[in-house]
């Protein structure tokens, strides 16, 4: 059901690569919401995925491929989306990660650092890279709202999640003083979801992702977040509903994150 939350808006979409993603998802939902939208990923990922698709269902939006690691491919991406809309946009969803470290299955304490610095620049420094260039080019109306998508691992240790957790933890810094800086220069305003852990196809990369899921699914007295339900959440931070809420890390994960421990883990600890 829609309740036209985003009528009138513009924005654009980062990181939709299949129908798993929560980007996807958030999409469809802005889109539902009466939003205009343009999809952006990196080349490969568009080669790789099905996000013609997806611009399809989305009332043809442009899609504009982009290297987030690339000042002069988010350059163009700026300059393509505001001559697209013939102005500024209203909302920004990042939702960009990767980790060779991760991928290979390479230890924490063995990380190789070329594989971090580009986890690093592609997971976290690309917001930062995104946001500079915006400001730059007075790219966002007053007033909007920037989304990335972050992972508790940010705060706790989660070992296989490798140095995704150091990725996460910058993204969330960027986020923080971002948002003091775009807010006093035009109440635009910048925060992270940390969503639940959820099956998509980035996620699946993660050693013991699907076992993850099912801890953290018993941990929470709501069960774990879907990606449908983050598009939710995502779109009341994209609408005018929140306009005061900035420089926040927002946990979205059915309180997965103050629950100490539950009863249903103590008891499967309890049958072993």
């Amino acid at each position: 059901m829609s309740h036209n939350l985003l009528k009138g808006k513009k924005g654009i979409i980062f990181g939709a690569l299949d129908n798993k993603s929560i980007a996807w998802k958030t999409a469809q939902r802005c889109v539902a919401e009466g939003a205009e939208i343009v999809l952006t990923n990196a080349p490969v990922a568009l080669r790789m995925g099905t996000i013609r698709q997806l611009a399809e269902e989305c009332n043809n939006a442009p899609v504009i491929p982009a290297d987030v690691t690339s000042n002069e491919d988010i350059e163009k991406l700026f300059d393509q989306t505001l001559e697209h809309f013939g102005g500024g946009i209203d909302f920004i969803l990042h939702s960009v990660g990767m980790s060779l470290n991760v991928r290979k299955g390479i230890h924490y304490t063995e990380n190789n650092y070329d594989f971090m610095h580009k986890a690093f620049d592609i997971s976290a420094i690309s917001l930062h890279r995104v946001l500079a260039t915006a400001m730059k080019k007075d790219a966002i109306n007053e007033w909007g709202s920037v989304v990335a998508l972050t992972y508790i691992a940010a705060q706790r240790v989660f070992p296989d999640y490798n140095d995704m957790a150091d990725a996460k933890a910058l993204l969330e810094s960027i986020a923080r003083n971002f948002g003091y800086q775009y807010g006093v220069k035009k109440k635009v305003r910048v925060n992270t979801i940390s969503q639940s852990p959820t099956q998509t196809t980035a996620g699946s990369g993660v050693k013991g992702f699907g076992d993850f899921i099912s801890y953290a699914e018993k941990m929470s007295p709501l069960g774990n977040a879907t990606a449908d339900q983050c598009a939710d959440y995502t779109v009341t931070l994209f609408s005018d509903l929140t306009k005061m809420v900035t420089m926040q890390n927002l946990f979205h994960d059915g309180g997965f994150s103050f629950t100490g421990v539950s009863e249903a883990v103590i008891t499967g600890m309890g049958e072993r």
